[in-house]
């Protein structure tokens, strides 16, 4: 229930609203496309830097760099070593949850949770782009962990119960004070993903609520006191597109964020978000979006309270490019850059580059949780067109490429005994699709989404068949990621000459 507002309140924030969005910085939502759930931002001079939940993929946490808070680059995964993150038999709802990035007094801290194995926990780099440090553990439980650091000690807050508080040690993690609960929220489900930050005399406590669906939400409340009480805006929750204003618009969940301050004084919010195709469906995953934000009356106001669009004219002070749809191919000569990655941690051993292919030696199938051979790419556009070519190099076993969503959600062409078959597994139903006889030692598979609602099969430039996105969704397979782009083998051995990504 919101409570009754001031008339004053009432006044600056209805002036506030009405301030036309005529700046000269034009947004393209979401700045992050594809699985990049839970971002968590931080500003260093002139650099901003996002993190990103990565659950059961290896390496983890992806770090992305941007100079303009509109074109975003990969600059690494924070976790890059099986001593930080070990996975194992983690699926699309385990593994790494939620991230924060930090920055204080020359170092650079992440925290997490291994929901798998270990719990809260933070590494540290004198470089975002590492080596980062081995894991740090933290006593409070909770997930979602934050830091403030603050005259030289280190808040934690995360929601074993509630938001809690606490002050740690930075350097060994050790718990200095007791837990407090802070903050219940608003009433919404699923009180997660705090923040807490300090402006003007206020400690400003930002959470999400209603969990990460449609109801999605950012709810505010501050303190002069870090330790409390803290109150509830009084018009909570500060973003949401579950309303009536915004209830057609493709982009929904948004919630999940970050606030950030520009150089110039302005501030934003990174959240998360997913795109809705073939009706209420999101296959590509959460996604990161971005927003301005006002301060009326004490309260931050995201996008002066209108909804979340997917191009925005907003006010800064500077300007920037427009992204642009990604192209590119990958040959197998060199090593694999920071965009791929494994389902688990992978035994390395059954991947090799050898004369320009990568060889796979299959062993687990792709629905099996323990370590399937396999090495993929984040699907970061609606429409897109992947191609590989394959070689079998044992007389067993089948290999090809993937559209993975999750151990028991995806789309295989598999190729094997001179056919190509379509396979979607689905649950614990498996259905073939479609199969073409091929011919020679090699063999060019080709997947096609043109616009977001349905995908197309081919071997051999011949069509296995097409169906709809919707199939892949979060709501139809369940989990917490984004369909990924894959080569496997599942027994024997097979060789790829390329792998060709295109945006369209």
């Amino acid at each position: 229930m919101k409570r009754l507002i001031t008339t004053a309140f009432i006044a600056i924030f209805s002036l506030a609203l009405s301030f036309a969005q005529n700046g000269n910085l034009e947004i393209h939502n979401p700045i992050i496309p594809g699985y990049h759930p839970d971002p968590s931002i931080c500003r260093v001079g002139n650099d901003y830097y996002i993190v990103n939940s990565s659950f059961q993929y290896f390496p983890g946490v992806p770090i992305y760099h941007s100079t303009d808070l509109v074109n975003w680059e990969l600059i690494g995964n924070v976790l890059d070593r099986e001593s930080q993150i070990p996975l194992m038999n983690a699926n699309s709802s385990g593994g790494i949850f939620a991230t924060t990035i930090r920055y204080n007094d020359g170092t650079y801290y992440m925290v997490t949770t291994n929901v798998t194995t270990g719990g809260n926990f933070f590494v540290t780099a004198k470089d975002p782009k590492g080596p980062w440090s081995e894991p740090v553990y933290l006593k409070q439980g909770g997930i979602d962990p934050s830091f403030l650091f603050e005259d030289g000690k280190c808040y934690m807050v995360s929601n074993p119960n509630g938001i809690v508080l606490c002050e740690i040690d930075p350097v060994t993690g050790k718990q200095l004070t007791e837990s407090k609960v802070l903050w219940y929220g608003t009433g919404g489900r699923y009180a997660e993903g705090p923040h807490i930050y300090k402006k003007d005399g206020w400690y400003y406590l930002l959470i999400s609520e209603g969990g990460t669906e449609m109801g999605h939400g950012l709810t505010v409340a501050r303190s002069r006191d870090i330790w409390g009480p803290y109150e509830s805006n009084p018009v909570n929750p500060i973003l949401t597109q579950f309303r009536q204003v915004s209830q057609g618009h493709q982009i929904q969940g948004t919630g999940h964020g970050d606030f950030v301050q520009a150089p110039d004084g302005s501030w934003w919010v990174v959240f998360l978000g997913f795109r809705r195709f073939g009706g209420d469906f999101h296959h590509l995953g959460r996604e990161t979006f971005i927003a301005p934000v006002t301060w009326v009356a004490g309260w931050p106001v995201i996008n002066d309270g209108a909804p979340i669009e997917a191009v925005m004219e907003v006010p800064a002070s500077w300007t920037a490019k427009t992204p642009e749809k990604k192209a590119w191919r990958q040959e197998f000569d060199s090593p694999l850059g920071p965009e791929w990655v494994y389902i688990q941690n992978p035994e390395m051993s059954r991947y090799k580059m050898d004369k320009g292919r990568l060889i796979l030696a299959g062993a687990k199938p792709l629905d099996d949780r323990d370590h399937p051979t396999f090495v993929g790419v984040r699907q970061e556009s609606p429409g897109i067109v992947a191609e590989t070519k394959v070689r079998l190099d044992s007389r067993s076993g089948k290999a090809g490429l993937v559209v993975y969503q999750d151990f028991n959600g995806f789309a295989a062409i598999e190729v094997s005994g001179g056919k190509a078959v379509l396979r979607l597994r689905l649950k614990s139903v498996d259905t073939v699709l479609g199969e073409v006889p091929v011919k020679g030692k090699e063999t060019a598979l080709k997947v096609e989404s043109k616009d977001g609602n349905m995908y197309e099969f081919f071997a051999g430039g011949k069509s296995l068949g097409e169906f709809e996105t919707s199939l892949l969704s979060s709501e139809v397979v369940g989990g917490f990621t984004g369909v990924m782009l894959g080569l496997f083998a599942e027994g024997g051995q097979a060789s790829f000459e390329y792998f060709d990504y295109q945006e369209k």
